[in-house]
């Protein structure tokens, strides 16, 4: 029965039970009572018989000795309280009577409780060895565990080890068939190499010789071309000579009657056929054979021209030869006859005297200046004519886009001309010559072309060269020194763009009509405000403008004329001839002292010509300059004064200082503003 009890209870009770204070279990009442009443019936024999010594304890435990004292000093047991077991059978409530048992002898009970306790303490040392045991165990099972783990991380290990070898291995064999494949590969791409330097070195020689005989017929082409050109520049040179020979005011002393403005002006138009064809030549590179068939043709015309002209100076000199024989027979007839009648009468016939003539001077232009005069304003207005659908846009939106565009783009670069710098000017100059040339160019953050419409190239024609005139009445006239840097482009632009030139002109003649020159005449049914415009003065509300007013204006037209016949763009093509030269100032001049002068504008527009124009007449003309300034002293001048009022002595008076000052230093200065060499290098 201690048995099961004892196994009621765990290891860990167990241990704390012996780790406690030694006390009776609460069952130990009942225990005894089931003892003693089965020891009972044995106390009575034990008693008689003598007493024997305990048994000694096992496991070397002290005998248990129960004194008199003990068994004196132990009292009665509790009565029992009723408890509840389980086990294989249903075990009952004990119930242990209220009852006072009598007294148990002290001994028995006291070998009782030694029992209890002797069991108690082998059955802690029995638990504890248990421990002990299994503790042993559980640490030979974790030694186990670990050496088997330590065995399978050895394992795993040297598992890893073999494959991480085998993957070396791998690896190995294939960066050696990686490294033999491109060694094949690198053998094959050299082989490749060798033989493509093979061919480029064929081919590289191929181009090399290529070379050199494309450069040797470039050679050759280029030294037929400068031949070419050569030969241009003679037969320009031939021509211009040639061309010399012809004077339109030619008047021989024996032939007044002779007109030879007709070859002139053929003669002129051969020259400019010519320095059209060298022009455009010298922009394409070199003239092919065509060009220079052309002005071989072109020379002979002129040598015909002046053979014909020739002939017929030969064939009239003959007529005259043949008429003044005739006139002389018939003088000595009429002698015979006078000398019979002296014979017959004695009176004495009176001789009559013959009153000089004065011719006076043309008042009207040369015809051949007024057929040019004419073709010039015919021109222009074919010119207008051809761009009549933008001069004409008044519902089309986007054709008035484009007109403003371009009058834009053709008439503020033109505004924007000045003598700031001279790299300026060839900024302005290159995007009216881009312009011209159907390029592109930027205005007003626009980009503008005069391909965007059909009628765009007349147009801008048109209005730039009525710009260039406009400046001249409006710059010029009120700052003399402008005009050198707008004749300047205007120059370059006329020799590259030959139409705008002859627009220029057109409107030059139609403002200043004395640049022709040509002094307009009344004819019957022209009102006076309209004969008025036709000389050139400005009429607004019936009001002529004053007269100081328009000799400015007619200045400033004058001087940028001169200066652009003496004026070329220092950029372009210096070989070949002036558009518009210095020969046409000498016309001028020679045409404007063979007309009747009027008061105030001819002083007026004299001065200003030779005072910015002198300069290079003196330089081209020398000797026959000096003669045209003395006939205009001695001759012109005194024809202007005589026309000239108190009032209007003022232009007069500094015209005749600057005669008398250049005469007597025998020098024309040059004018004030030219343009010199460092200007264009600012």
């Amino acid at each position: 029965m201690v048995a099961c009890v004892l196994r009621a209870f765990s290891p860990q009770d167990l241990l704390e039970g012996c780790m406690s204070p030694v006390v009776l279990s609460p069952y130990s009442g009942w225990v005894l009572d089931r003892v003693v009443g089965q020891s009972a019936p044995e106390i009575a024999p034990s008693r008689s018989s003598t007493p024997k010594e305990p048994a000694p304890l096992t496991n070397g435990s002290s005998p248990l000795e129960v004194t008199p004292a003990s068994c004196r000093g132990s009292s009665p047991l509790p009565p029992a309280q009723p408890s509840e077991t389980k086990g294989n059978g249903d075990l009952g409530l004990l119930e242990v009577d209220h009852e006072v048992f009598p007294a148990v002898l002290p001994c028995k009970v006291t070998e009782v409780e030694g029992c209890i306790r002797m069991y108690e303490e082998m059955h802690r040392l029995k638990g504890k060895e248990g421990l002990r045991q299994r503790q042993e165990q559980q640490e030979q099972m974790v030694r186990a565990v670990s050496d088997l783990a330590s065995e399978q991380l050895k394992r795993f290990d040297e598992l890893k080890e073999l494959k991480q070898h085998q993957e070396f291995q791998d690896l190995q064999e294939v960066m050696e068939k990686s490294s033999k494949e491109a060694q094949g590969q690198q053998e094959k791409l050299k082989e490749e190499h060798r033989h493509r330097a093979k061919v480029l070195n064929l081919k590289l020689r191929e181009a090399e010789q290529q070379r050199q005989r494309q450069e040797e017929l470039e050679r050759l082409r280029k030294e037929e071309g400068q031949e070419r050109l050569r030969r241009l520049y003679s037969i320009q040179e031939e021509v211009l000579q040639l061309n010399q020979q012809i004077d339109p005011n030619y008047r021989h002393k024996d032939l007044p009657r002779i007109d030879l403005s007709a070859y002139s002006n053929r003669g002129n138009q051969i020259c400019g056929l010519v320095s059209g064809l060298i022009r455009t030549t010298s922009e394409r590179g070199f003239p092919t054979q065509v060009d220079v068939a052309n002005t071989e043709r072109a020379l002979q015309e002129m040598r015909g021209l002046i053979s014909s002209m020739q002939q017929e100076i030969a064939a009239a000199v003959e007529e005259k030869r043949r008429r003044d024989e005739e006139e002389e027979r018939q003088k000595q007839t009429e002698l015979l006859k006078k000398e019979q009648m002296k014979a017959q009468t004695p009176a004495p016939a009176q001789q009559s005297v013959g009153k000089q003539q004065k011719e006076g001077l043309q008042v009207k232009a040369e015809e051949s200046t007024m057929q040019w005069y004419r073709q010039l304003q015919d021109a222009a207005e074919q010119c207008v004519a051809s761009f009549s659908e933008i001069s004409n846009c008044k519902d089309n939106n986007e054709v008035k886009k484009i007109k403003t565009d371009l009058q834009k783009a053709a008439t503020i670069p033109v505004s924007q001309i000045s003598r700031i710098a001279g790299s300026q000017l060839r900024e302005i100059f290159d995007k009216i010559n881009n312009l011209l040339s159907g390029k592109s160019v930027q205005s007003g953050g626009r980009t503008v072309s005069v391909t965007q419409h059909p009628q765009g190239l007349d147009f801008v024609y048109y209005k730039l060269a009525e710009k260039f005139v406009n400046q001249g009445e409006e710059e010029v006239a009120s700052h003399h020194d402008a005009a050198f840097p707008i004749a300047v482009v205007a120059s370059g632009i006329w020799e590259l763009h030959p139409r705008v030139g002859d627009l220029f002109l057109a409107h030059l003649h139609k403002k200043c009509p004395y640049s022709v020159p040509f002094y307009p005449a009344l004819k019957e049914g022209t009102s006076m405000e309209d004969y008025q415009r036709m000389l050139g003065y400005q009429v607004k509300d019936s009001k002529i403008e004053e007269q100081d007013h328009f000799l400015k204006r007619m200045s400033g037209l004058i001087r940028l004329y001169a200066a652009i016949i003496q004026l070329r763009w220092p950029y372009g093509n210096k070989q070949g001839a002036h558009p518009h030269g210095l020969n046409y100032g000498w016309r001028w001049l020679a045409q404007m002292l063979n007309m009747e002068p009027l008061a105030d504008v001819t002083a007026t527009l004299l001065f200003d010509f030779l005072e910015v124009c002198g300069n290079a007449l003196m330089k081209q003309y020398q000797v026959q300059f000096w003669k045209m300034m003395l006939l205009i002293r001695e001759d012109y001048f005194p024809r202007i004064e005589a026309i000239t009022s108190s009032g209007q002595m003022g232009s007069l008076m500094r015209f005749k200082q600057f005669l008398e000052t250049c005469l007597q230093q025998k020098e024309i200065p040059l004018p004030k503003g030219s343009l010199q060499a460092s200007f264009w290098r600012s």
